[in-house]
């Protein structure tokens, strides 16, 4: 290259900066030509001028991609050396190298520009501080980029069209191979086959992923795996590997690309993580590509199960898998009057609540409705829906039984038959080695003796599973016929012990898709069941209050309970009459003998004058009798007596408070109501012929 009138002195005097780029560590070692054209910049820039000492090679980005600037240290060196103006040319093969974003590219330009330093390439020589400079460099920026979005995306289409036949070579999990021809089988390894069925009917089964690895711990299986080089490796199961397989769609035979996508964080430039996305946002699903171990209706459901078992029950309101807790609905229950899934609470009693508005919008709660009626009435109308079913329970049970127990003793029995095999393999290798080579040959002993230990830990794990089940298989002939006509015999089993709690939510869920609950009146909620199926049932249930008065009929109650009581009725008596009538109490669903009994005495009418009617003493006032008067409560007066306002001693024979019977009584208590007296003082005995009060009054 000619040297160009561009440069002068100025740009001599500074260092001439080589910058080096190859964009993948592939391209390092495949594309030498390339490289080798780059380090022969050297020569252009001897041949414009610059000495060999004051020439430059920045190559620290080889094997990074330009797309951005945060990750490459080479680019930032460029960058700093000509902000302190230590560069008078920058060379590279062609803009490509230095790089493929505008957003890096031009604040490079204007840099250049402002310091005085020129860029060359393979075409000539440019400066940035000039219109025409600027002009070529820009275009030749958005050249840059434009060509990196044109041989992605016709790369990209290349490969979603590949894809779309099911035909893009992905990776394959553990159970599934590709043959010579590239055709996908299933694993020669009969064990890694019948373990990963195992995973599935043990899901299936037991229905958390985390009872799953129980299973698996408790009888002492491995899972397989893949170690970092690629090689099947049985590994201690973890929840993690566990879910990894039920979720995989490739053991459901289908091939599926784009089941995550990239997502970049501000917060952490350069980085980048996977997030999974839903089923419906998958780009590409070929159904049918693989051979199958499970049938895709069943990995549909497996799924289902395994979002509704993440613990975000509160936060995202799913269903749930059935657990221990007292509310019979829990993850089924929909609030009526927003729509939202309802909470239960434990506090102060079982209950459903409705928050979600209120955690959104700070309002108050929509609902908040006590459990058990509301539980009772949808137990009730399942037993209904359940009683012309009749199943064949017990066979089912025992056949999922033995089917359990086979697959468990046939995965014991290949485990130890694999490790038996690694056991002898290391004595073979063992026996083989020379004597003298003692380092090997400790090595080899030390994995010998590790894999004897492992066979013997499957051996004591094989004999344990294979000790007798707690539950016997014989029934009797009640019990037999209990199983055969459960739709009829369910009622009578629900409360005892046979059932747990999670089994009679899970009973539930066999025919109740979700109910939906109203609370119509204070009193009243309307619950309406949704089965399986779309059918619908609407109750009317009542809820339990906290007093009578807000019960809609409190008033008619009232009355009658005044009316029958004149009749000649006693409380027990009165109660079974409301209850007939459909009356009931506020924490009961029928009418008690105690509501009836407060009711009475509220109106003062009594059964029996020796106990319920107010003392009279001749000569005498007591405190009821008082406040009855001035219409306080007697705790107003009690209080004064315990403060010394009111100053009086109890009679000692009746240890009741006496004041004396004259209507200069009544008015100083009156006035000491209305504020007029401060204190009142009572001289003791009041029926001993004392003085009147009016002259022991303390002003």
């Amino acid at each position: 290259m000619t040297r160009s009138e561009l440069i002068t002195a100025h740009h001599l005097a500074r260092k001439a900066v080589i910058y080096i780029r190859q964009s993948t560590p592939h391209q390092v070692l495949t594309n030498q030509e390339s490289l080798h054209l780059q380090y022969a910049l050297r020569q252009q820039a001897l041949a414009l001028g610059w000495r060999d000492e004051d020439i430059e090679v920045i190559d620290a980005d080889l094997g990074l991609t330009a797309v951005a600037a945060e990750h490459r240290s080479g680019f930032k060196d460029l960058v700093t050396k000509v902000t302190l103006s230590q560069v008078g040319m920058i060379l590279s093969l062609d803009v490509t190298r230095l790089s493929r974003n505008l957003t890096d590219w031009y604040p490079l330009l204007d840099i250049c520009g402002y310091k005085g330093c020129l860029i060359a390439d393979r075409d000539g020589v440019y400066d940035p501080a000039t219109p025409n400079g600027r002009l070529l460099l820009g275009l030749k920026g958005t050249l840059s980029e434009m060509e990196l979005h044109t041989i992605r995306a016709r790369l990209t289409a290349g490969l979603l069209h590949k894809a779309e036949r099911g035909d893009l070579a992905l990776a394959l999990p553990i159970g599934l191979v590709r043959d010579q021809g590239g055709q996908v089988q299933k694993t020669p390894d009969l064990e890694v086959q019948q373990r990963l069925d195992l995973i599935f009917a043990t899901f299936l089964r037991v229905r958390t992923a985390s009872k799953v690895l129980q299973f698996f711990r408790e009888h002492q299986l491995r899972v397989p795996g893949r170690n970092r080089f690629g090689d099947l490796e049985w590994k201690q199961p973890t929840i993690s590997a566990i879910i990894t397989v039920l979720k995989n769609p490739a053991y459901a035979g289908a091939f599926v690309y784009g089941r995550s996508r990239t997502v970049r964080q501000a917060s952490a430039p350069g980085k980048a993580a996977q997030q999974q996305l839903p089923m419906e946002e998958w780009k590409i699903r070929v159904n049918d590509k693989y051979p199958a171990y499970i049938p895709w209706e069943t990995y549909i459901k497996i799924r289902a199960m395994l979002k509704e078992n993440y613990a975000e029950y509160d936060r995202n309101k799913t269903r749930g898998i059935p657990r221990a807790g007292a509310a019979l609905l829990h993850g089924l229950l929909y609030c009526g009057e927003c729509g939202h899934k309802m909470l239960v609470q434990y506090k102060g009693g079982t209950l459903y609540l409705c928050n979600a508005l209120r955690q959104k919008y700070g309002v108050p709660v929509c609902q908040n409705i006590p459990a058990d009626w509301i539980d009772a009435a949808v137990v009730e109308a399942f037993f209904q829906a359940l009683a012309p079913i009749e199943l064949d329970v017990y066979a089912r049970a025992v056949a999922v039984q033995r089917h359990t127990a086979a697959q468990t003793e046939r995965a014991h029995q290949q485990q130890l038959e694999r490790l038996r095999y690694q056991a002898a393999l290391a004595q073979r290798q063992y026996n083989r080695c020379d004597p003298d080579n003692r380092l090997v040959a400790a090595e080899l002993e030390v994995r010998w003796e590790a894999a004897l230990r492992e066979v013997k830990q499957a051996e004591e794990a094989m004999a344990q599973a294979k000790t007798p089940p707690a539950v016997p298989c014989a029934l009797t002939a009640e019990l037999q016929a209990a199983f055969a006509n459960i739709g009829a015999q369910l009622p009578q089993l629900w409360d005892t012990p046979v059932l747990s709690q999670p089994q009679r939510k899970a009973l539930l869920r066999c025919l109740i898709e979700k109910v939906v609950l109203h609370r119509v009146a204070r009193s009243q909620a309307q619950v309406r069941i949704v089965w399986r199926g779309g059918e619908t049932t609407i109750l009317v249930v009542p809820v339990q209050v906290k007093s009578l008065a807000a019960l809609p009929q409190a008033a008619e109650m009232e009355q009658l309970i005044c009316t029958l009581f004149a009749e000649g009725h006693n409380d027990v008596e009165i109660a079974q009459r409301l209850t007939a009538q459909g009356y009931r109490s506020p924490s009961s669903q029928v009418v008690l003998p105690n509501t009836v009994r407060c009711m009475r005495l509220k109106h003062r009418l009594f059964q029996q004058r020796s106990q319920s009617h107010p003392r009279r003493i001749a000569g005498a006032l007591t405190v009821p009798q008082i406040a009855r008067v001035l219409e306080v409560p007697v705790h107003w007066i009690y209080d004064h007596i315990h403060r010394g306002t009111i100053a009086i001693t109890k009679d000692p024979t009746t240890r009741l408070y006496l004041f004396p019977d004259q209507p200069q009584t009544l008015r100083l208590f009156k006035a000491l109501k209305a504020g007029k007296r401060r204190n009142i003082r009572f001289p003791a005995g009041p029926l001993s012929g004392a003085a009147s009060p009016e002259a022991a009054v303390i002003r």
